[in-house]
This record gives C-alpha cells, sequence and structure tokens, in this order.
C-alpha cells in the first residue's frame, strides 16, 4: 500500500500557476485537504498523521502559491492565501472537503470556511488560534529567537518553536525529525526567504487584524494543541473553540506547539472519529482527467 513517505508528487494547473500536491488513501468520499505551516512544505507533514487518516480518507496535501514545489510568489495575507487554497481545491473538482489546518494553515483554514462554506463539511485546527488573537503579533520576535538557538546548537528550529526543551520534549522532537527524513527521494524545494517573510507578515497582520465573526462557521470543528505553546498561545486555542458554535477542543499536557506530533498515537484516532465516516464523492471525472501529472 503506498504511505506517504513513497507518494509521488503530481501538479494542477491553478489560472497559469502550477502547484504541487500529492494525494493517497481510498477515493469516493470526503477528502481531507491539508494546509500547512509557516516555512513548510510537502515534506514537512508527519507521515504518521498523513498515513493514520489515508488509512480511512482520501488525504490531499499540496504546496501553496509560491512554496515548495508550486509556483508563483507567497502572498503577504491571510485572505490571499485563502483564495488561492479555494482555488486549488475547486481545480481538483472537487466541491466539498474537510480541511486540516496546522498554525498557519490554521489561520487559512479559518478564513476558507469564512469564504467559502459551502466547500467545507469540517475543519480541524491544530497550533492555532482565531485572528485578532492577542501575542500572535509578536510572532516576529519569538520565531527570531528560535532561529538564533538553531543556529548556536545546529538544530532545525522546529526543536525550539514545537517542542518543550525537556527530557521529553527532546525526545518527541528527535522522533518527529527521524518520521520526515524517511522520504528519500521526489522531495519538493526548501521554502525561499521571500516565502518566509511573506508568510510571516501575513502572521504578524492576522494578530494585528480586526477578530473574525467565527459564529457564522457553522460546521463541525476539532481544535487541538499542546499546553504550552510559545508560538499560539494555548489559551487562544481554547478560546477559537468557544467562538465557533459547533467546536471542541482538545489540549495536549507537557506539549507545545508541535502537541499533535508529539501525541500523534492519540490524536490520529481523535481525528478520525471526528471526522467519522466520508460522504459520497463529489470529485468530477472530467476534472481528475484533466490534471496535469
Amino acid at each position: 500500500m503506498t504511505t506517504w513517505t513513497d507518494t509521488p508528487t503530481a501538479t494542477v494547473d491553478v489560472h497559469g500557476v502550477r502547484f504541487a500536491y500529492r494525494e493517497l488513501g481510498p477515493t469516493g468520499g470526503v477528502p481531507v485537504v491539508f494546509l500547512h505551516h509557516f516555512t513548510a512544505t510537502l515534506d514537512d507533514w508527519d507521515p504518521r498523521i498523513i498515513d493514520g487518516l489515508a488509512s480511512a480518507h482520501h488525504v490531499i496535501a499540496f504546496d501553496n502559491r509560491g512554496v515548495g514545489g508550486s509556483g508563483g510568489r507567497v502572498p503577504a495575507t491571510l485572505d490571499q492565501m485563502a483564495a488561492d487554497a479555494i482555488a486549488f481545491i475547486r481545480a481538483l473538482g472537487l466541491t466539498q472537503v474537510d480541511l486540516f489546518g496546522f498554525s498557519l494553515g490554521g489561520g487559512v483554514a479559518q478564513v476558507v470556511a469564512l469564504q467559502a462554506p459551502e466547500l467545507v463539511r469540517r475543519i480541524v485546527l491544530t497550533g492555532t488560534g482565531p485572528r485578532g488573537g492577542g501575542g500572535i503579533d509578536k510572532m516576529a520576535g519569538i520565531v527570531g529567537g528560535a532561529y538564533l538557538k538553531a543556529a548556536l546548537s545546529r538544530k532545525d528550529p522546529r526543536h525550539f518553536l514545537f517542542f518543550p526543551r525537556t527530557a521529553e520534549g527532546k525526545k518527541a522532537a528527535e522522533a518527529y525529525f527521524g518520521r520526515l527524513a524517511e522520504r528519500r527521494g521526489d522531495r519538493v524545494r526548501t521554502i525561499s526567504l521571500q516565502a518566509r517573510l511573506a508568510q510571516l507578515r501575513a502572521i504578524v497582520a492576522g494578530g494585528r487584524a480586526t477578530p473574525d465573526d467565527l459564529s457564522v462557521i457553522t460546521q463541525p470543528a476539532l481544535v487541538a494543541n499542546g499546553d504550552n505553546d510559545v508560538m499560539v498561545a494555548s489559551a487562544h486555542s481554547v478560546e477559537l473553540a468557544e467562538r465557533i458554535p459547533d467546536a471542541r477542543v482538545i489540549i495536549y499536557p507537557r506539549s507545545g506547539h508541535g502537541g499533535i506530533f508529539q501525541y500523534h498515537e492519540e490524536f490520529v484516532p481523535e481525528v478520525l472519529d471526528f471526522l467519522g465516516d466520508s460522504v459520497s464523492s463529489h470529485l468530477t471525472t472530467s476534472a481528475r482527467e484533466d490534471h496535469d501529472r
């Protein structure tokens, strides 16, 4: 059976821009579309989470505009990132999806649900908070400090941003990066400096923006985070769940921004239970045949 580490990369043209994506799992139901985090590409998704959900659902992960294997330049607003995500989903011929957004992707997922509610069935929001949340606009300083520590220790900044610097957290970080390294070939290019800066501007602007009215999101939502997130305060995730009418929240102990990776064995069953059985497929055959692979 194909797994995330050997799933081939495909491309589709979206208004003249090539978008890179990978898909696996059984077809015939509502796909789960993954929206990734700040500085991430397709190669930064945890294989245990992707494979776990793909055991029962059609999973699609993609590099948004200007990221990894996709063309164009990264826009500097959450709204444009969401518009690009919507355009990508529709370019695949899909009329309904479940969204899985982590960190920045969680912010984009909220905007997708607001801009195109008819496109969304259920939403999983992890390591994220609401637009306009206090403290989110301090991200530049937090990220800068982590990058300095990473340079001094010759480690990936996510060691300091995603996991607590405890014995348990360090062990979880090493395991996470070990899983990311399982894919040997067909990797996309790392994110560019322009993309990093544009994403950071979008995050900071989102933190300073007027809060969205999340009460209009009628889709069921599952919110998850660690109990000590240094990037998006865990309290923001709780607030996010409180502001979406049909939402519940899971806060994992002794963990941070990457709590879902540290607790992937517990998290995956929660998501599978939340998503339930997929409804009938809304993917048109003609659109599938037109994919530029």
